[in-house]
């Protein structure tokens, strides 16, 4: 559970997850040894300071001990340091000192002259540690010493903005880093995006780090590779295709001198769903190996009305339903053909199609042939688009479909960079959606 969330709040792209990994290593890195400098700099400093105080106390309490007793309150403010002055009386009373900084500092004190007066050390209450040691004189005059223990040294006011700046600096640093050790990803995924079905995807520049420099090169050949494939392929098929259209036009010669016309016309019938199955095989082809076609700005109004006039000029029952007039820029042939399948698909099971165009909730133009034919099972909605596949309630010879016309609607799609979806109609019927970015 915990590693599905942290999966969710990590950022997703990989640039920023390695540059948020290194900054918050470095930031804990950093931390870590400064505390651990400012450790080592207390722990030195208190050695240093009891050494000090035990010679330091030793001195002043001999001098006041050497000095009349009247002037050794004028020499007490010169004796004081930040971690204890020197009283003249007797001092509070209190617990035995149980903290390890005050009980080290009684022991420095003890140790510098304990040998000559005998001390007694006790606690006083306080919001901090304070203690007081307690001795006498060799005149019998009573002596404390109030010590303020100093836990650590004080750090410079500019020391927080150095290590701020020297953090952002490594930063800085790390981002720049990871930016560069990434960009070569970013450069393949958007080469790998934009190459279309047309497989003419721009070429990686083929410099930097011998590994990116490697990679840019591979992935280079490997699209001349698949296009030097793809057009190999389009040459054989459309080879057999030609071979195949003078057979046919033999056999159907030899058809009509047949005796028996029966046997003739089904012959025939066999005869043209071949030509037709070659010419759609062919099609399906070329238009997955891309539109030779430029992009150029259309007028939709105008280029689905010459293609419902087409339509309706033919004897066949197709209306367009438009709400408003788009232009954007495409390939003005390719879509023609797109609409123009869907329209004739329509037609073949419904006798009649409907053209809508649209703005979506994106501003997209949502494109829609509308029918009240038979439609499609929800489960075969998507396999229908997958070449000669037919969903044998309303695809099948006997229509004269030939398991080809959504796939080469789907690869036109690609093509255009639109979306095609099929979806039931409320009350019968198929809709066929096409969505276009009008960017």
């Amino acid at each position: 559970m915990i590693g599905r969330a942290l999966h969710w709040r990590l950022p997703r792209t990989l640039y920023a997850r390695v540059a948020l990994i290194l900054v918050i290593g470095l930031a804990l890195t950093q931390g870590a040894s400064f505390w651990l400098t400012l450790t080592e700099r207390d722990n030195a400093t208190t050695d240093v300071m009891m050494g000090y105080v035990e010679r330091e106390v030793a001195s002043s309490v001999a001098l006041l001990d050497h000095l009349p007793a009247n002037e050794r309150a004028d020499w007490l403010p010169r004796l004081a340091r930040r971690t204890y002055r020197f009283i003249l009386g007797p001092g509070e009373t209190g617990a035995p000192p149980d903290a390890r900084l005050s009980a080290r500092m009684a022991e420095s004190i003890e140790a510098g002259i304990g040998r000559k007066y005998p001390v007694s050390v006790n606690t006083i209450p306080d919001t901090r540690e304070h203690l007081q040691v307690h001795l006498k004189l060799t005149d019998g005059a009573p002596l404390t010493i109030d010590v303020l223990p100093m836990s650590s040294i004080p750090i410079s006011p500019w020391l927080p903005f150095t290590l701020a700046l020297q953090l952002a600096v490594i930063a800085a640093c790390s981002w720049l880093a990871v930016r560069l050790a990434t960009r070569p990803l970013q450069q393949l995924a958007k080469a790998a995006d934009a190459l279309g079905p047309d497989l003419k995807g721009e070429r990686l520049p083929e410099k930097g780090p011998s590994e990116v420099a490697r990679a840019a090169r591979a992935f280079n050949s490997m699209q001349e590779r698949i296009a030097g494939y793809m057009a190999e392929r389009i040459q054989i098929l459309a080879a057999i295709s030609h071979d195949l259209q003078t057979p046919i036009t033999r056999m159907r010669l030899r058809v009509e001198t047949m005796d028996d016309e029966a046997q003739g016309a089904r012959l025939q019938r066999d005869l043209a769903e071949m030509e037709t199955l070659v010419k759609e095989g062919l099609a399906y082809a070329r238009t997955m190996h891309g539109v030779n076609e430029d992009v150029h700005r259309t007028d939709l109004h105008a280029l689905l009305e010459s293609l419902v006039y087409d339509y309706v000029d033919a004897g066949a029952a197709v209306s367009l339903d438009e709400h408003e007039s788009v232009t954007i820029a495409t390939r003005p042939n390719a879509l023609r053909r797109l609409i123009g399948n869907l329209v004739d698909n329509a037609l073949k099971f419904a006798g009649k199609a409907v053209i809508e165009m649209r703005h979506d909730h994106a501003n997209n133009v949502v494109i829609s042939v509308l029918d009240r034919g038979p439609g499609i099972s929800p489960e075969a909605l998507e396999a229908v688009f997958e070449p000669f596949y037919r969903e044998e309630t309303s695809r099948n010879r006997a229509t004269g479909g030939t398991g080809l016309g959504l796939a080469i609607a789907r690869q036109l799609a690609v093509t255009l960079n639109a979306t095609l979806t099929l979806e039931n109609r409320e009350g019968g019927g198929l809709e066929a959606r096409v969505v276009l970015n009008a960017a």
